[in-house]
């Protein structure tokens, strides 16, 4: 099978068409696992990505005393223990590659009488952690770690963790989600405070369980978030929307090949996570939308995406938020657009998985593109891509998965390596892709 295959090529092929199922949606599939953990009673979910980052944040809960079953029919159980449920485990939660797993973990247990070490690859283990710890420990946790805030981190929770009043410099639903969390079992109300508005599906989710969580938006642009304290969650079944992350690379890929037309179902389109639709369309995407609906209390549409000239455009800085983990196939489609994309206000970008603008911008160039990029933007000039080259997606699998998409209109095959790091999000993406007329291949020849 592809997804079991390290190296893969990506060649030229004679379009995309017919339907493409993109797995459930990777943060509301951590956050049903995590809630429904916190709740009373038992939670039923649907459409669960069960990728590997997942997966982790799965086998965590299980460490903590959540009793988590997979059911024939696809479903997953979660029977919840409380707020107060939970157990120190007996070895170190391990979460993989898993940024959100660890992140939201570290907050359920800064506000719980538990003690947890968090451990993960060495990708993982590179990325700031204290941008997170920090906010926790004023909030009353304990918390030992490597040098700079790495993993391994140790944190020691507090039965009464102190109502929380974070102001953070970045719009991160990681963050904001950490300290809500840990503020579940507070007393009083905990409110963090961001520049712009990030991701909120937390916040929804937090609701859907019973929680009383307030947003609103100042004059300022600031977002403002409350969450009242000692609350008690009870247990709400889950249906996951496909993931509008993933189905970035099959649009994408469906815009840039001649002869592509191919539609995408059931996709989340929360708007803080719509951002690269937006910016496809005013690129002169052909892309529409039907069948609007709401399913697990998220608005879903079903999307058609046809063979598009792209002109580049200056994408706005305030929309890096709900675009985020878009921006590198983002790039992938400025290399095809007539003149030049701008994507600025995107260093958030420089602590991913890898320096995602570095790794981006210099394989662009490595396969003849032109680029150029600083702390905080990078701008794409379009024009032909050669291809011929082997790129390292450094064990990320959005580079991979947008590289592997760059070799579809290539003069020449592109290589990509380590794409193993696919199954984290986007399991099987490869056999999806070939179903629909694309030619990827295993570095031997297997399709």
């Amino acid at each position: 099978m592809l997804s079991s295959q390290d190296t893969l090529i990506s060649r030229r092929h004679d379009g995309l068409s017919g339907q493409f199922l993109v797995p459930g949606d990777k943060s509301i599939s951590h956050r049903s696992l995590i809630l429904g953990g916190l709740a009373i009673g038992t939670t039923r979910v649907t459409g669960l990505l069960e990728g590997d980052d997942v997966l982790a944040t799965c086998n965590a809960m299980r460490a903590l005393g959540v009793t988590i079953t997979h059911e024939d029919d696809g479903s997953w159980l979660v029977h919840g223990v409380g707020t107060a449920g939970l157990m120190s485990p007996a070895v170190p939660l391990d979460l993989g590659n898993s940024g959100t797993g660890v992140r939201l973990l570290m907050g359920v247990v800064a506000g719980q009488p538990i003690t947890a070490t968090f451990s993960g690859d060495d990708s993982l283990s590179q990325r700031p952690m204290a941008r997170v710890t920090d906010p926790l420990a004023a909030m009353g946790a304990q918390i030992t770690s490597r040098d700079g805030g790495r993993l391994p981190v140790t944190i020691k929770g507090v039965a009464d963790p102190l109502a929380a009043a974070h102001t953070s410099k970045v719009a991160s639903a990681q963050i904001k989600s950490a300290v809500l969390l840990a503020g579940i079992n507070a007393r009083g109300t905990s409110t963090v405070t961001e520049p712009h508005a990030s991701r909120d599906h937390t916040e929804s989710m937090l609701r859907h369980f019973g929680a009383t969580v307030v947003q609103d938006m100042a004059d300022d642009g600031t977002h403002h978030v409350s969450l009242t304290g000692e609350a008690v969650l009870r247990a709400a079944d889950i249906a996951v929307p496909r993931d509008p992350s993933s189905a970035a690379f099959p649009m994408v890929a469906a815009l840039l090949t001649p002869a592509s037309d191919i539609t995408i179902p059931g996709i989340g389109m929360n708007p803080l996570r719509t951002g690269l639709i937006t910016t496809l369309m005013e690129m002169g995407g052909d892309i529409t939308l039907s069948n609007e609906r709401t399913e697990g209390g998220e608005p879903v549409a079903d999307l058609r995406v046809r063979h598009s000239q792209l002109h580049g455009i200056d994408v706005p800085a305030a929309r890096a938020a709900s675009m985020i983990d878009e921006y590198p196939i983002l790039a992938i489609a400025a290399t095809q657009a007539d003149g030049v994309t701008r994507m600025t206000g995107v260093s958030e970008l420089r602590v991913k998985e890898t320096d995602r603008i570095a790794v981006v911008a210099d394989g662009i160039a490595a396969a003849g593109g032109s680029v150029s990029y600083d702390e905080d933007s990078m701008t794409v000039t379009g024009g032909n891509i050669a291809g011929g080259v082997t790129i390292a997606s450094q064990h990320d699998h959005r580079i991979a998965m947008s590289f592997l998409t760059l070799g579809m209109v290539s003069d020449a095959a592109i290589t990509v390596t380590g794409c193993m790091t696919i199954n984290t999000s986007f399991p099987d993406f490869a056999t999806l892709m070939n179903g629909c007329g694309a030619a990827l291949a295993a570095a031997g020849g297997d399709t």
